[in-house]
């Protein structure tokens, strides 16, 4: 539920002012503890690391603060870190470090209502009266690029209605150039990310989600898709009281991801498997997905259900490059280094005078992905997606420094992000699974691994009857 409506008006959208802020939060935080570091030669060591884990909660409460008022791209930053853990903060208070971030994903800070009417009605072409039966003006979620009310239509029906925020497109073009900016800088340490290939695709995918019309057509395809599904559900869409900065969908009544993270490990497993399977599964059995798995887009439903919600952020990829994806899985699930190095070679990732060896290309993919790679029951934690996100783009990790100067692919960017956003919603819960022999039902052909599987592969062979 998002908090009470303050009368905060559009996010700011001048590259400057957003600048400043993203700046003041990252120099401010490292001269606090680096301030707490200096006084450690007088402090004792347990008292310096009470200090420390104190300076981390506060700097959670801070960035909720500061990148949930900023909305837009930034904020998306404090969404991907409320899934991973910081070493940062001791292990008994990584919990609550998380909680704080958490709330971006569903509890921004709202904008009133009076500001978001005028978006509504200049879109729609009518009053908000004239669209809607019943219209509560308090919204239910509050998020990056806008937020959502719950309404009645005239015929009885209860949707839910996302409403852009104003002037959230030049608050999304001032972070990306934002971004583009700091990748700039950070040619010399990360030469493979900091592409101008790479920065287009990160732009574009962002932007696309101030395309409602487009989010409007995915979403409805998908309805049509899953409609009678045995266990995946996606609200329908209201085309008539959609446009260009309003979505108007079927309103789910479920709880959130959250409610589960105290039930017993077979309900955590299943709700898992799930989500694993509509996320996962998407990528490599229609080379299309949804690139922002998060807790605040899933809602658990009676009789074992699961909603998916929110596609603005909806990726298509080439079915050669997907291809590749899967036969880069076969290779290092076989621990063949030879295989991974050739692969990567003829896919461009390597360069031809490169001078990375076998080994470490090897390395560099089980550090990233191993929970595919493991014929074994696995239940992911925080601290695994961590590790593996250390490995795959920080530059003081080995394996990032071994291929920081190959050519990363930029239509491989949302993958992994998927791939790993994907784990760290099922570490929020500590979902288990052999996430291998699922994967194998996908790049193998092998017959389904879970009662879900076989759910699943007779859902999908009675449509294809159908189609």
């Amino acid at each position: 539920m998002a908090r009470k409506s303050n009368e905060a008006g559009s996010p700011k959208t001048s590259r400057l002012a957003r600048g400043r802020k993203l700046g003041t939060l990252v120099v401010g935080q490292a001269v606090r503890r680096a301030s707490i570091k200096a006084g450690s030669t007088i402090l004792p060591a347990d008292r310096t690391a009470r200090l420390l884990d104190d300076d981390a909660q506060r700097a959670a409460q801070h960035l909720v603060r500061v990148l949930g008022g900023m909305k837009g791209a930034a904020m998306k930053i404090g969404q991907m870190l409320s899934l991973i853990d910081l070493d940062a903060v001791a292990p008994e208070r990584r919990d609550a470090f998380r909680q704080s971030l958490a709330t971006l994903q569903a509890d921004a800070e709202p904008v009133a209502f009076a500001t978001m009417r005028p978006q509504i009605e200049g879109d729609l072409g009518m009053t908000v009266e004239a669209a809607f039966a019943t219209f509560d003006t308090e919204p239910i979620a509050a998020a990056s690029i806008g937020q959502v009310y719950r309404a009645t239509l005239h015929d009885g029906r209860t949707v839910a209605v996302k409403v852009q925020y104003p002037g959230i497109d030049a608050a999304v073009e001032s972070d990306l150039k934002i971004l583009a900016m700091l990748m700039k800088f950070g040619k010399t340490l990360a030469p493979t990310i900091s592409s101008r290939e790479v920065i287009d695709e990160i732009a574009d995918q962002l932007t696309r989600e101030l395309d409602y019309a487009a989010e409007q057509q995915t979403q409805q395809e998908l309805a049509d898709f899953y409609r009678g599904h045995p266990f995946i559900v996606i609200p329908a869409t209201v085309p008539e009281r959609c446009g260009r900065v309003t979505l108007t969908t079927e309103f789910i009544d479920g709880a959130p991801l959250s409610s589960i993270e105290d039930a017993d490990a077979a309900t955590r497993d299943r709700v898992g498997e799930i989500i694993y399977r509509f996320y996962q599964g998407a990528l490599y059995l229609d080379a299309a997905f949804n690139g922002d798995p998060h807790p605040g887009n899933i809602r658990l439903l009676d009789g074992g259900r699961v909603a998916f919600l929110d596609f603005g952020m909806f990726k298509t990829m080439d079915r050669d490059a997907v291809d590749a994806e899967v036969e880069l899985i076969n290779l290092a699930a076989a621990r063949d280094a030879e295989g991974v190095l050739n692969l990567l070679r003829s896919y461009g990732v390597a360069r031809a005078n490169s001078t990375v060896t076998a080994e470490e290309c090897l390395s560099y993919v089980v550090d990233a992905a191993w929970w595919h790679l493991v014929d074994d029951t696995i239940r992911l934690r925080p601290s695994d997606i961590s590790n593996a996100v250390t490995s795959a783009i920080f530059p003081t990790s080995t394996g990032f420094q071994a291929l920081r100067r190959e050519n990363l692919p930029p239509e491989h960017i949302f993958s992994r992000r998927l791939d790993f956003l994907t784990a760290a919603t099922l570490a929020s819960i500590g979902a288990s699974g052999n996430w291998f022999a699922i994967d194998s039902e996908w790049v193998t052909g092998a017959p389904p691994a879970t009662e879900l599987g076989r759910l699943d592969a007779e859902w999908r062979a009675a449509r294809a009857t159908t189609d």
